[in-house]
């Protein structure tokens, strides 16, 4: 457990560059920033433990000041009082198949939660011939789920119970943003317009299509946004208004993306990484012609998560990128200057592995780790 951490003031230690390993052989970024960022000046944050009383919790979302709705993969959504207790389970969920990295993941509150008390979620659905990613959406009342249905269903099924990808992002204009993976044994299909494996997806909040997405009337499911994803599990909303997503890599080249409509993203054609035996991916390349860079990529992988821009009154962070690591597992912190990355920092390191990151109001940055015990911390910058 970590109790001990209760109010206690952690201190990053300063360092000339940020520390990581040696880097695949043969690759070269394509631009000059795109990894291996100056280190930022070291923050001071103030961190206690909000609850340690989850189990393999995924997601989280605030629904008001005080209570958080949270995700365990196991299949049960919770409430998360100010005071760190922790309801019984949500009741009404649908059925959820969780194993290996598959379960009940990501959650969502509707822009106008406090009126319409809608939540989003995402999990691993069991169907004929395996799983899929699912998105659904219910009505919040009491402590059961009413009004549940599904707005997206990955397909084809799979038997591979990885990659799901699976962040969720409901906009206030009424479209629903959704990640997924290519579920490992079908890394072909991420180049597969007419499936939806490794895809960006963009819906509206009742699961028909918006107009304007880029495969509509032909070339593609009309539910796509950009493909060539690995396995996303990262999204979020920038300053600038758009969706920004971050994307494991196999062995280096974890990805930040800005993904654009219609555009391909490479996988499994292109990477800054290696497959896990030591092999090419693809043909050993990282830059191909119709093919888009990411933003930024670390190699050695950073094993990314969630993650949340920072907007709160700490200015040296404002604008700022927090994404959670799961490996080494840390908070690390992006800078970003006309949408190139200038600045890396890595906060409350081994600690272990972080699973989500939302930004509060007052600018209290909730984090969610996903250790043998699961635990809410929230952080401070000073």
């Amino acid at each position: 457990m970590i109790r001990f951490l209760a109010l206690m003031l952690l201190p990053v230690a300063a360092c000339a560059e940020v520390p990581q390993g040696a880097p695949n052989a043969g690759f070269s970024p394509a631009f000059a920033e795109q990894t291996r960022a100056p280190a930022l000046p070291t923050t001071n944050v103030q961190v206690d433990v909000l609850t340690d009383k989850l189990d393999r919790p995924w997601g989280i979302a605030p629904i008001s000041a005080r209570q958080f709705i949270v995700t365990e993969r196991g299949g049960t959504m919770r409430i998360i009082n100010g005071d760190g207790s922790v309801s019984a389970p949500i009741r009404g969920l649908p059925e959820i198949e969780s194993r290996q990295q598959g379960g009940l993941l990501d959650v969502a509150v509707s822009p106008d939660f406090a009126n319409d008390r809608v939540v989003f979620w995402t999990y691993s659905k069991p169907v004929n011939g395996g799983t899929v990613t699912a998105a659904a959406r219910g009505v919040l009342s009491g402590g059961e789920m009413t009004k549940v249905r599904d707005i997206f269903v990955q397909n084809p099924p799979s038997r591979a119970p990885f990659h799901y990808g699976s962040r969720i992002i409901p906009m206030p204009d009424g479209t629903v943003w959704i990640t997924t993976g290519e579920r490992n044994e079908e890394r072909h299909l991420a180049q597969d317009n007419s499936t939806t494996y490794g895809k960006v997806i963009r819906i509206n909040a009742d699961g028909s299509i918006p107009a304007d997405n880029p495969f509509v009337g032909g070339g593609g499911d009309d539910a796509i946004w950009s493909y060539g994803h690995r396995n996303p599990q990262g999204a979020a909303i920038g300053p600038d208004g758009a969706l920004w997503t971050i994307e494991h890599g196999p062995a280096g080249g974890d990805e930040l993306n800005r993904p654009e409509a219609g555009r391909n993203y490479g996988w499994p054609i292109i990477s800054y990484g290696v497959n896990y035996n030591g092999s090419d991916v693809g043909s050993g390349v990282a830059v191909q012609e119709g093919m888009e860079q990411p933003v930024y990529y670390w190699d050695p992988v950073i094993a990314p998560s969630g993650m949340a821009f920072y907007d709160g009154p700490y200015a040296p962070w404002q604008g700022d990128l927090l994404i959670g690591s799961l490996n080494p597992g840390e908070l690390v912190r992006l800078k970003l200057e006309n949408g190139r990355v200038v600045g890396e920092e890595r906060l409350l390191q081994d600690m272990g592995r972080m699973r989500d990151v939302e930004v509060l109001p007052d600018g209290t940055v909730l984090v969610l780790m996903d250790n043998s015990y699961g635990v809410v911390l929230r952080v401070r910058p000073r």
